[in-house]
C-alpha cells in the first residue's frame, strides 16, 4: 500500500506526516510526501525538523512538487486541507477516487490540519500531535485487526 501525503510547499505538514508514518515501520506500507506548490529541493522547515527530532524521528528528504508519477504510485492521496484535495483533483482528475483529506479519510470529519508555517515551535508541536493522532487512526483503519 502506497500512501502519499500532500500539502502546499512540502516543508511542514506533509513531511511531518510522512516521517511519522515511516517511523512506524509498518510492513506493506510505503509512504511519500509532495506539495502542490513545492519548490523542488527546499529543506523542510527548521521547526518541523526540531519537532521530529524531539520525538526521535529522523527526516532527511527535500521538498518536491507533486507529479503524475506520484499520482500513479499512490494507493491513497491524503491531503492536509480541502484546498489541497481540490488542487490535486483539478490537476490530476484521474486521482479523484483515491484523494481525500486526512481527516475525511480517517474519521469522516471535515476540516483542515493547522498550517504551522512561520509559527512558533509550540504551533509546530500542536500540528505534530494532531498529525500523530490522525496517523494512529489511519493505521487502525487500514489494519483493523492488528
Amino acid at each position: 500500500m502506497n500512501i502519499l501525503f500532500v500539502c502546499t510547499g512540502n516543508t511542514c505538514r506533509s513531511p511531518m506526516a510522512e516521517a511519522i508514518l515511516h517511523h512506524k515501520n509498518i510492513d506493506g506500507i510505503d509512504v511519500r510526501s509532495a506539495g502542490v506548490f513545492a519548490m523542488n529541493g527546499q529543506d523542510p522547515s527548521y521547526n518541523a525538523l526540531q519537532v521530529l527530532k524531539e520525538q526521535s524521528i529522523e527526516h532527511k528528504k527535500k521538498a518536491r512538487m507533486l507529479t503524475e508519477n506520484d499520482i500513479d504510485w499512490a494507493t491513497y492521496i491524503l491531503t492536509m486541507t480541502l484546498g489541497h484535495k481540490e488542487a490535486v483533483i483539478k490537476q490530476f482528475p484521474n486521482a479523484s477516487n483515491k484523494t481525500f483529506t486526512l481527516k475525511e479519510f480517517v474519521n469522516g470529519e471535515h476540516g483542515d490540519i493547522t498550517d504551522p508555517y512561520g509559527g512558533s515551535l509550540e504551533i509546530y508541536r500542536k500540528t505534530y500531535h494532531e498529525l500523530y493522532s490522525l496517523i494512529n487512526h489511519l493505521v487502525q483503519k487500514l489494519y483493523p485487526n492488528d
